[in-house]
């Protein structure tokens, strides 16, 4: 692996053909994105199978992750299309407005109940922030503002409220349809918009469960709600995605940094995966390189800790999509020649392991970084004991040895962890072992004499069973 953060990179009319798809995956893909807010069911299912199809002629493993649209609160439509709210002026806000009746005096909005989660002083933040409007008086449905900071405010731009509060549902009915998509096309990764609690993502998962579908489910951490109910949205979801766009309007952006930061600590400290997302190289929407901030931007995620970050209009609509792929993964591997800001030995000294092969994966990784070893070879079937390897520092590759497609795809969005498909007929550990050195050695992974680890279970098949590790040399076979 040249480098070990992981690339999620979102798709649409600039990478839909198969030779795109390939020179995505050669320059550094690992997690594609199908954007449900966008294109129909059947442009999702041509995707997928284009994903799917691309990973195999590539001989690469690349994950796919649905991303729900969840309950965006948008302005209905203008009469003309647009106005122009000047710094001053008086504009309403009605849920019960005609859906094409908006003007210079106001707007219909998509959400029946914004009324009753507002009062007079509140800040109301349109066109992600551009706008901004001072509510003075609730009339009924009517909520009447003053405009603080005007612009051309168009059809159905979002609507936040500044510190949260608006309660729309995290899943709508069209979330509930495209769950059933999810499901349906095997997505690794289920996104959930908009997430405020525990009992979102509980509700997410079932239904998805319900549906057949058996991928990780990711919250977006884009409200303030969120925010606060972080600890308790990490234990219920399997992935974090910081979403800065509604998150930065919600909480204004001088905090957004720093709430960043402390989101990638907080889910690697729970054993979680976290994905830094939203505007991380934008100008390559256009342009062919990205600029210095955005490099720096990029870096920082990489460098505080990030499992993936994650590019969306840059490939779904963007001039360069290619290019932004490379660009990111650059810099993704020149930000990890620098270390994470935690030590290498410190690392959970003091906890009290419940599970046999989450202590197994910690003395792996304290030995792997007191001892010269090449690589870290987990023969797993959930892919658990990978995840806990990678959530401690370390430059040593881990590759997870696996039968089943779906671990496989799922361990794409690892930091530090390469998936290999591995099924072998072997009955002792010893052809065991050699059958991954012939694997690796063929790929030019390892050389003859390298020291690797191998972690592995008793019992072949069974999920949770890792129990051993050993310290073995490379040989070739006799």
């Amino acid at each position: 692996m040249q480098k070990r953060t992981k690339i999620v990179a979102t798709l649409g009319p600039a990478t839909e053909r198969p030779k795109t798809l390939r020179k995505l995956i050669d320059a550094g893909l690992d997690v594609a994105r199908l954007n449900f807010s966008h294109g129909s069911a059947d442009e999702h299912r041509a995707r997928a199978a284009a994903v799917r199809k691309a990973s195999d002629d590539c001989g690469r493993e690349v994950g796919l992750l649905g991303d729900l649209q969840g309950p965006k609160i948008r302005v209905k439509r203008f009469k003309k299309g647009s106005v122009e709210l000047k710094d001053g002026a008086s504009f309403f806000l009605d849920s019960t407005l005609g859906y094409e009746e908006g003007s210079k005096k106001g707007v219909g909005v998509a959400l029946d109940t914004i009324h009753e989660d507002v009062e007079p002083k509140d800040i109301l933040l349109l066109n992600d922030g551009m706008i901004t409007l001072q509510v003075e008086s609730i009339e009924g449905t009517r909520i009447h503002t003053t405009v603080v900071n005007g612009g051309i405010l168009s059809d159905h731009k979002g609507i936040n409220k500044k510190g949260g509060g608006l309660s729309a549902p995290a899943l709508t009915d069209i979330d509930k349809e495209n769950i059933l998509l999810a499901a349906e096309l095997e997505m690794d990764f289920l996104a959930v918009s908009f997430v405020r609690t525990a009992a979102d993502i509980e509700e997410a998962r079932r239904l998805f469960r319900d549906a057949g579908g058996s991928g990780l489910i990711v919250a977006k951490i884009e409200r303030t709600e969120a925010v606060d109910n972080i600890d308790v949205i990490i234990d219920a979801a399997d992935v974090i995605m910081v979403a800065r766009g509604d998150l930065g309007v919600e909480m204004g952006y001088a905090r957004l940094t720093g709430i960043q930061k402390s989101l990638i600590r907080k889910t690697r400290k729970a054993r979680k995966v976290v994905i830094t997302a939203t505007q991380m190289m934008e100008s390559m929407i256009l342009n062919p390189i990205p600029t210095r901030a955005e490099v720096s931007d990029v870096s920082n995620a990489v460098m505080d800790g990030s499992d993936a970050v994650m590019l969306s209009g840059e490939t779904a609509v963007g001039k360069h999509p290619i290019k932004a792929v490379r660009a990111m993964a650059e810099v993704c591997t020149g930000a990890e020649q620098f270390p994470l800001p935690h030590g290498r030995t410190r690392h959970r000294l003091g906890d009290y392991f419940e599970r046999v092969d989450e202590a197994i994966a910690m003395a792996v990784m304290y030995t792997a970084n007191h001892l010269d070893v090449k690589a870290i070879f987990a023969l797993t079937e959930s892919g658990s004991t990978a995840l806990w390897m990678s959530r401690i520092r370390s430059d040593i590759p881990i590759y997870a040895f696996t039968p089943h497609a779906a671990t496989s795809r799922r361990v794409t969005m690892y930091r530090g962890v390469g998936p290999i498909h591995f099924d072998t007929e072997a009955t002792n550990s010893r052809e065991v072992y050699q059958d991954v050195f012939d694997i690796m050695l063929a790929r030019g992974l390892v050389a003859v004499g390298d020291r690797v680890i191998f972690t592995k279970g008793d019992l072949h098949g069974v999920s949770g069973g890792t129990n051993a590790m050993k310290i073995v040399e490379i040989t070739e076979k006799s």
